[in-house]
């Protein structure tokens, strides 16, 4: 045991989609189109909502960010599993690995807090309309991405840095189809528990404080429509928070069944 823990690490090897080889192929085409679909649609939205003026409000400022960091998070993730469809070898390198994990977590947790931040933005927009263009200011908006921006950068490098540090042993196997936190503790020898510990802390406050955020924001909302005398009022207040609602059951629900659910793959 003491020879392994004396071992350097300088490459891990990727569980993958799938072991099977004759589906790599038709994967590699699903995953292109989608990666391909991706990148056009948030490149798309970026440059729409810098260039065109009428656009130019809080709710597509906090858009705009919403698809920088799904490009992000879509880049770091699909090019590096495309090129090993291709070649057939799921290999990656130690630095490859520490970069790819220190950019998922913090694409991933930023985007809990601008979902929050967009939470409260349409509660200002529908309980204060009168007063949103002074609340939702340009200054608070830029402090409402940048403190997440800086705060989950922070925990990026944190967690990165504290796992990379640490000594691996054992498998060099990662059990999923990127560098991330999860699969990676078990090939941990040394501070797992403390990896942990610091994980669930961090991913505790993080949930909970971005999801009250969004709690709150959507009870008061609902509280304002539902005192709503007008029903073109409530319509209308229904289809401005429509599609943010939807986005959050949908990027909450993925993370539940990424992390929640037991081990079966």
């Amino acid at each position: 045991m003491g020879q392994q823990n004396l071992t350097v690490q300088t490459e891990f090897i990727l569980m993958g989609v799938t072991k099977r080889h004759e589906l790599h192929l038709p994967l590699f085409g699903v995953f292109l189109i989608i990666y391909m679909i991706t990148v056009v649609g948030n490149l798309g939205m970026i440059i729409l909502t810098k260039v065109d003026s009428h656009l130019h409000t809080p709710m597509y400022f906090f858009i705009r960010h919403l698809a920088f960091i799904d490009l992000g998070n879509s880049t770091v993730i699909y090019p590096k599993m495309l090129v090993n469809f291709v070649w057939d070898q799921n290999t990656v390198s130690y630095y490859e690995c520490a970069i790819q994990m220190a950019f998922y977590i913090l694409f991933i947790i930023t985007e809990l807090y601008i979902l929050a931040a967009m939470g409260y933005d349409r509660y200002v927009a529908i309980c204060n309309p009168l007063l949103y263009n002074v609340i939702m200011s340009q200054k608070l908006c830029h402090v409402l991405i940048a403190i997440p921006y800086l705060f989950c950068a922070f925990q990026s490098l944190l967690l990165t840095s504290k796992t990379f540090t640490s000594t691996f042993c054992g498998s060099s196997v990662v059990s999923d189809f990127f560098c991330d936190y999860v699969p990676l503790i078990p090939l941990l020898c040394s501070n797992a528990w403390q990896i942990e510990l610091m994980i669930i802390v961090f991913a505790s406050f993080n949930l909970m404080s971005s999801l009250l955020v969004v709690l709150v924001s959507y009870m008061l909302i609902l509280i304002t429509i539902f005192r709503m005398h007008s029903a073109e009022g409530r319509k209308k207040a229904f289809s401005t928070c429509g599609s943010h609602l939807t986005v959050v059951v949908v990027f909450y629900g993925s993370l539940l069944f990424m992390y929640v659910q037991p081990e079966s793959f």
